[in-house]
């Protein structure tokens, strides 16, 4: 893969060489000479086909997960989020020591490593967020918890400019990648101002199925909003807002 630097962009194909634009600029590609056929049957490319059924896979679970959380995700997501995610997943998938290759799965990955995953590359919860947050589950109870204690909104966050409220959201979702389902309880604060008032301590409380074998994600983050004459605008910045992976419970 080349890009081109020519002053005149090139979109289509030229003899053996396509021309296309990406989010990386204009790109050129020689085009292969290997048929799909010949890829599917050939045993020559069993590892390609080995790669090409995991990687599918990683990208179903990337999939699920962003299904699990898509409405906190509207202002707390990076262009490349997807891209990064499944990339994360295909090394989850790898960590998978029970099957061959070729079929193994996320869930019996290392799951662990999707922990702090950042959903805004621009806005990690980190250096957004400066709370001692803890969580618990109880998977008899089917119950997953975030407790935050008081903080003064002016040290605690790092808000954009023209931000006046903000909104810790939360979420847990059990997932199954098996069968590519999603049980999640999506939840988010009172609107607070950002001053120097120290708010009350916050408990998320998600309800899961109870006695559930199957991971449990939970996900916390913060949303920033403009106060313009009596009406909240959601402040999309994506240098601020942020979504995180806080806890994999397996």
């Amino acid at each position: 893969m080349a890009k081109q630097k020519s002053i005149i962009k090139l979109e289509g194909t030229i003899g053996d060489i396509s021309f296309y634009k990406s989010k990386d600029g204009f790109i050129a590609r020689e085009k292969t000479s290997i048929s799909a056929e010949r890829i599917a049957t050939d045993p020559a490319f069993a590892r390609t086909r080995e790669n090409g059924a995991e990687f599918g896979r990683a990208g179903r679970a990337s999939k699920l997960i962003r299904t699990a959380f898509q409405p906190l995700l509207t202002s707390t997501k990076d262009s490349r989020m997807v891209s990064r995610l499944t990339t994360l997943l295909v090394k989850v998938l790898r960590g998978d020591a029970t099957n061959k290759r070729g079929l193994r799965t996320v869930q019996d990955g290392t799951l662990q490593l999707l922990r702090n995953f950042d959903f805004n590359i621009e806005g990690k919860l980190s250096t957004i967020m400066f709370v001692p947050y803890a969580f618990t589950v109880d998977r008899v109870a089917g119950e997953a918890e975030i407790n935050i204690p008081a903080f003064v909104p002016e040290d605690a966050l790092s808000a954009p400019p023209g931000a006046t409220h903000f909104k810790i959201v939360s979420g847990c979702a059990e997932i199954d990648f098996l069968n590519g389902t999603t049980v999640e309880d999506i939840q988010s604060s009172q609107m607070m101002p950002f001053d120097s008032t120290a708010t009350a301590p916050t408990v998320f409380t998600s309800t899961l199925p109870a006695n559930s074998t199957l991971p449990f994600f939970q996900v916390l983050g913060v949303e920033y909003y403009q106060d313009v004459n009596g009406s909240m605008y959601a402040l999309r910045t994506g240098s601020k807002n942020a979504l995180s992976i806080v806890n994999i419970d397996e």
